[in-house]
């Protein structure tokens, strides 16, 4: 999942990237969002999310619609300027017994990992709206090609499914 809307990089009140908080309209439609994801009946057994603001903010009010703040961990392997290899070898390593994982992070990282989950290589041209969601399936779980793609939504439609 990509973080909601947040704040402008570059913006004069948050010279600090790590900073940037969502906007009150990126917290009010995420929570939209989050109520999509419940009525599609999704579950996880952990959340990791990047330390940053924005997907904090993001995995906190997931949190509160799935009632789930103790599966909650966060990770640099998801900031912004992450390794994709690097991130699944922190997962293959920390969180080998997880079923099911969402992870909340940031472009276009989340699309180099989904692409080397998928393809094998990080260059398929994925496109993961602020707030959008994919469910990958993985069989035996390394880094390269171990993924299907089952489905990739934008946050008009998880909106949609909530309404």
């Amino acid at each position: 999942m990509r973080h909601a809307i947040a704040a402008e990089p570059g913006t004069a009140a948050y010279p600090d990237d790590r900073l940037r908080p969502l906007t009150p309209k990126g917290k009010s439609k995420m929570v939209r969002i989050a109520k999509g994801m419940k009525a599609m009946k999704l579950s996880f057994d952990l959340m990791i999310s990047s330390p940053y603001l924005r997907a904090k903010q993001t995995a906190e009010i997931v949190v509160k619609v799935f009632k789930a703040k103790k599966l909650l961990e966060f990770s640099d392997a998801l900031i912004p300027a992450a390794d994709p290899i690097e991130c699944v070898n922190e997962l293959k390593r920390a969180h080998a017994d997880a079923r099911s994982i969402i992870l909340i992070g940031h472009e276009p990282f989340l699309s180099h990992l989904t692409s080397l989950l998928w393809s094998g290589n990080t260059h398929l041209p994925l496109d993961f709206k602020k707030g959008g969601l994919c469910k990958l399936e993985i069989g035996t779980f390394k880094t390269g090609s171990c993924a299907t793609l089952c489905w990739l939504l934008t946050p008009r439609q998880l909106i949609a499914i909530g309404s």
